[in-house]
């Protein structure tokens, strides 16, 4: 059956700091394989599919840095920039608000700090969201966990959890609906945004490569990773 064509995009937000890197340079321009992480992040949509639209959110003090990386760096990869808000959700209404003369279509929001997604994952979230409306990446426990009460703690069937990823896909309308409603600090991810509307959130398989950025020992894995990337 020949594959369903319909309109893409995607919101790649990137506003961390350096702070838990212990480094002043923010994450998101910290370099792997010679260039900023978010290039690396961006490809990886360009290489999935190249008609995908591609909306970056940045702090407005990061934008002219970003700019001049592009330069430095030869970076040609097709990309809009917007001014991010002061939290995760403002940051992707602004996202959506870029994408206001866009018909529906699938959404994918990104982490920019993640760099090593690759294009199978990209395929499957947005086919999924395509067909249910939602598609988020997520991967099983590795670890044993407890529920910590107090000084209490209790073992946790870790089977019955998942450790959410991005991207996390939606149906444009979808996505645009969920936020319209006022900001919550409920709102950890999309996911959570989407599900308060009543709309029902479908898993999809992710990677344990594809891995957020957040301490030093990130760096030096995703760098490794990259190095070892299938071909």
């Amino acid at each position: 059956m020949a594959e369903i064509n319909y309109p893409k995009y995607a919101i790649i937000v990137a506003g961390g700091s350096g702070s838990r890197m212990q480094s002043a340079v923010p994450k998101q321009f910290m370099a792997i394989g010679g260039e900023p992480v978010l290039m690396h992040t961006i490809r990886c949509f360009a290489r999935f599919d190249e008609a995908v639209q591609l909306v970056v959110v940045l702090p407005q003090e990061q934008v002219s840095v970003w700019q001049a990386l592009c330069t430095q760096h030869g970076f040609r990869v097709a990309h809009s920039i917007v001014v991010g808000g002061n939290s995760r959700f403002q940051s992707v209404k602004n996202g959506l608000a870029a994408l206001s003369a866009a018909q529906d279509g699938v959404v994918a929001v990104h982490d920019g700090v993640r760099p090593l997604v690759s294009s199978p994952i990209l395929a499957d979230a947005f086919k999924t969201a395509h067909a249910q409306g939602s598609a988020v990446v997520a991967v099983p426990l590795k670890d044993s966990i407890r529920c910590v009460e107090g000084v209490v703690s209790k073992s946790v069937d870790r089977t019955a959890y998942r450790l959410v990823q991005t991207p996390q896909c939606f149906r444009l309308a979808v996505l645009r609906n969920a936020y319209e409603q006022p900001e919550s600090t409920f709102f950890t991810d999309d996911a959570s945004v989407v599900e308060a509307i009543g709309h029902e959130i479908t898993l999809v398989a992710g990677s344990y490569r594809n891995l957020k950025i957040t301490t030093p020992e990130d760096l030096i894995l995703a760098e490794t990773l990259l190095q070892n990337k299938p071909k």
